[in-house]
């Protein structure tokens, strides 16, 4: 049976030209975890962990999760409760949420605040591929990295692409389907 992906947004409401928004348009069987913005019940990591959990679990079959940003970390958060079993998990630019993050972003006091830190540091419970860019605006490469190996994920150098989002002059990612291919194998 063909795997069903299960896209995670993060702090980012609704955007047509995200390439999540694309990829979701393109796939056969997906379903989306409604974004849920970088303000108020959008700063609950339990609201969301609970989003995650109804979306997967309302899924029959096998489940391949393609996350952005930040929620990576909200895939990890919901890894360390749930029993649902996952084929395999697309986590593209984590950011660095110990930290303060730009302008339009929330400020560390309120991710704290709504239970985002600290990110779960333990090996996935399924393969998982990252895909870390060179010149992130809410990651340093580094700390990526190290994400990566605490989660026990294959790590992708995608070179300089930003935080991976249109105000990085992304709109399709075509690599996506290559990265989905492989977990679904």
């Amino acid at each position: 049976m063909q795997a069903t992906v299960l896209i995670v947004p993060g702090l980012r409401d609704h955007v047509e030209t995200h390439w999540q928004t694309l990829l979701a348009a393109q796939l056969p069987r997906v379903h989306t975890v409604p974004p849920m913005g970088r303000s108020g019940a959008g700063l609950n990591r339990a609201a969301r962990v609970q989003a995650i959990e109804q979306a997967a679990q309302a899924i029959s079959g096998p489940l391949v999760i393609v996350a952005h940003s930040g929620g990576c970390p909200m895939v990890a958060h919901w890894a360390a409760q749930t029993s649902r079993p996952v084929k395999g998990a697309l986590l593209a630019t984590p950011p660095e949420l110990d930290r303060p993050m730009p302008e339009g972003y929330p400020p560390l006091q309120a991710l704290k605040d709504g239970g985002w830190l600290p990110v779960p540091l333990q090996a996935l419970p399924f393969p998982s591929i990252v895909a870390a860019s060179r010149n992130d605006p809410l990651a340093r490469f580094a700390q990526v990295e190290q994400m990566a190996s605490a989660w026990g994920s294959r790590l992708v150098d995608l070179g300089e692409v930003g935080h991976l989002n249109p105000a990085s002059g992304y709109g399709e990612w075509p690599r996506a389907h290559e990265f989905i291919a492989e977990l679904s194998a």
